[in-house]
């Protein structure tokens, strides 16, 4: 009787197996993001085929502000389906998801229950937010508790504690996001299908703000069209000048912020129409908060060699600064560096060493010197082993007295023997790169395959150089190659 009242046992609604309304639907409400939307036509096009099939388990990875929420509800309209949302953030007690026994006072149904109650249907969009931020405690471990539900092959008999009965869940389609998979679990992470979402360029923040966040703030702020005109040069400069992020977000606020200066006008009586441009614009906004870094001076002397990290906001550029000093063979790392990036210092000097009669120095130059390594923006809390062949060039440069062609930038995993071993993050540190001015970039030769990601309009406009030994990166940095070895495009 219980389960009858709470459970939509036999209720489902239809889905809409029209390929071309979910694209329309899915390009409406989001631009770009092609991967996700071309995983969700073809589910929809599978289960056109075959009407059995069981809903899949999409987790959206990405930094905050990409869109990984609003794209579960464009899943939602564009298959008709109901949308129900749950966050995941801080949940600790296990029962929030497997509910309570009804002998503890106060007992309640899981909110997996209560999710399918709200809507009133057992096939709708679940949509689990924040799932690398769920805690443990004493009171049991959510993240264990979903091992069942994400399971297709499981789920079609989750008991919940409070009903005490099997209830199929195999035709909820289960949507979960993240910002990062480090903190998920190794068997949760498993039994999800990972889509990764990277950080917008400037043209794609661009075109997001002229068709989606514009028009929003305009019609939130009480305005009409006639009111604002702001064209994509002024829009170019307030994401370039005034916001630093992967993400929509700050964009949305800066632009919020013009449309309430500009409704504060109309209010008081002004007609309008107001022009935003780029002589006018800090009026609205104030001075920049940030210089480009494609404006920055950029130094062009030897041990200076420009890096690419990877952040869970997005891509990073990374200074790398070396002195050599007359010294006793001393070496000091500086920059709030982590332990795999102080190693990876230690694992280019080593190659630096093995390479005396290349470098062109006596055996014991390296007991006569101390070397300090020190990557700018020391506040910053900096790790991983990516760094390792841009440490070693940075060595190789101070220790010559020789600089590195112009426009470079580089990110690789370094060894002893000098071998250069893959990275991750590619596709966000490439967008970094040309942030910054930077078009040519060393990567190693296994993550060559990783270039199919990478937007045909950012390819275009760089070259990437795969290495398999630091040999091959000396080569390309001190521009010593016969020929010219960027990949063609």
């Amino acid at each position: 009787m219980i389960g009858s009242l709470m459970y939509p046992w036999k209720k489902a609604t239809k889905d809409l197996l029209d390929l071309k309304h979910a694209k329309k639907v899915l390009d409406e409400d989001h631009y770009g993001l092609d991967k996700v939307k071309e995983r969700i036509v073809e589910y929809l096009a599978v289960r056109k085929l075959n009407k059995d099939l069981k809903g899949p388990i999409l987790c959206f990875v990405g930094p905050p502000g990409v869109g990984k929420t609003s794209l579960g509800k464009s899943v939602a309209r564009a298959m008709g389906r109901k949308f129900h949302r749950l966050s995941l953030g801080g949940m600790r007690d296990e029962a929030e998801i497997r509910g309570h026994r009804r002998t503890y006072i106060g007992a309640m149904p899981g909110r997996i229950i209560q999710g399918l109650k709200t809507v009133a249907t057992n096939n709708p969009v679940f949509m689990m937010d924040e799932i690398d931020k769920v805690g443990s405690d004493y009171r049991g471990d959510p993240s264990s508790a979903l091992l069942e539900v994400l399971d297709p092959e499981q789920n079609s008999d989750f008991v919940d504690n409070y009903l005490d009965i099997p209830m199929d869940l195999s035709q909820v389609m289960f949507i979960t996001t993240a910002n990062m998979t480090d903190t998920i679990p190794g068997p949760l992470l498993d039994r999800m299908e990972i889509i990764r979402l990277s950080g917008y360029t400037l043209e794609e923040k661009i075109a997001i703000a002229r068709r989606y966040l514009l028009p929003r703030q305009v019609r939130q702020n009480g305005l009409k069209a006639r009111h604002l005109q702001m064209d994509d040069k002024v829009l170019e400069h307030i994401v370039s000048h005034y916001t630093y992020e992967a993400g929509l977000r700050s964009l949305e606020r800066e632009i919020g912020t013009v449309c309430r200066k500009v409704a504060r006008k109309v209010a008081e009586g002004g007609k309008g129409p107001y022009n935003i441009t780029l002589k006018n614009v800090y009026k609205y906004l104030g001075p920049p908060k940030l210089i480009p870094e494609s404006d920055l001076e950029r130094l062009e002397e030897p041990g200076l060699v420009t890096g690419l990290a990877w952040t869970e906001f997005g891509g990073e550029i990374l200074q790398i600064e070396i002195n050599v000093m007359p010294g006793k063979g001393k070496l000091s790392l500086t920059g709030q560096l982590g332990d795999v990036m102080k190693e990876s210092a230690q694992a280019a000097l080593t190659y630096c060493r093995s390479r005396t009669e290349e470098l062109g120095v006596a055996a014991e130059y390296f007991d006569k010197i101390d070397l300090h390594i020190h990557v700018p923006a020391g506040a910053i809390p900096k790790d991983g082993p990516s760094a390792g062949i841009t440490m070693a060039t940075a060595l190789w440069s101070a220790i010559t007295k020789t600089k590195i062609v112009s426009a470079l930038a580089m990110t690789g995993e370094v060894t002893l023997r000098g071998r250069v071993l893959p990275i991750g993050g590619l596709k966000e540190k490439a967008i970094a790169a040309l942030r910054a001015g930077i078009n040519k970039v060393i990567i190693p030769a296994q993550n060559e395959k990783d270039l199919v990601e990478i937007p045909k309009n950012i390819l275009d406009k760089m070259q990437f150089f795969p290495v398999k030994h630091m040999d091959e990166v000396i080569e390309v940095a001190f521009g010593r190659t016969k020929k010219n070895k960027a990949l063609k495009k």
